[in-house]
C-alpha cells in the first residue's frame, strides 16, 4: 500500500457552503456526480461525501489541497453499490508519479456526518 487517507465532513455546514457559492459545485464536481447527487432528496449528503473522497484521495498520496482539481477525482457509483474512484487529467498523472495505479474507497454517512476511507494502491 502507498498511503491511507480519510476525512469527515460535517454535512449543514457544507450545504450552507454550496447555498452560498453555487459556483463551488461545478468547481469541485464532475457533471456525473452532480447528476448523481441532484437525484437525491438532500444533494448535500452525497456531494459531502464525494468532497471528503476527494480529500482521502490527496491524503493517501500523502498530499495537500491544491494538488489536483478536485473536478478531476471522479467517485463513481456502480449499479451494485459500491464507489470507484476514477481520475481523469491532472490528476491520473499525479497519482502515477506518486506510483498509484488504483484505488480501494470507502463511504458512509448519517444526517449530520460524511466520510471516506481511500486507500492508494501500487498498479
Amino acid at each position: 500500500m502507498i498511503g491511507i487517507g480519510t476525512d469527515l465532513v460535517d454535512i449543514d455546514r457544507f450545504r450552507e457552503v454550496l447555498t452560498r457559492t453555487p459556483g463551488i459545485r461545478t468547481r469541485l464536481f464532475c457533471d456525473a456526480e452532480l447528476a448523481y447527487a441532484d437525484t437525491s432528496g438532500d444533494p448535500a449528503r452525497p456531494l459531502a461525501a464525494r468532497f471528503a473522497a476527494k480529500e482521502a484521495f490527496l491524503k493517501s498520496l500523502k498530499s495537500g489541497l491544491g494538488a489536483v482539481r478536485f473536478s478531476e477525482v471522479e467517485v463513481v457509483r456502480h449499479d451494485d453499490g459500491h464507489p470507484e474512484l476514477v481520475l481523469h487529467g491532472e490528476a491520473a498523472v499525479f497519482a502515477r508519479s506518486k506510483g498509484a495505479g488504483r484505488f480501494e474507497i470507502s463511504l458512509t454517512h448519517t444526517d449530520t456526518l460524511a466520510q471516506a476511507v481511500v486507500a492508494a494502491l501500487p498498479e
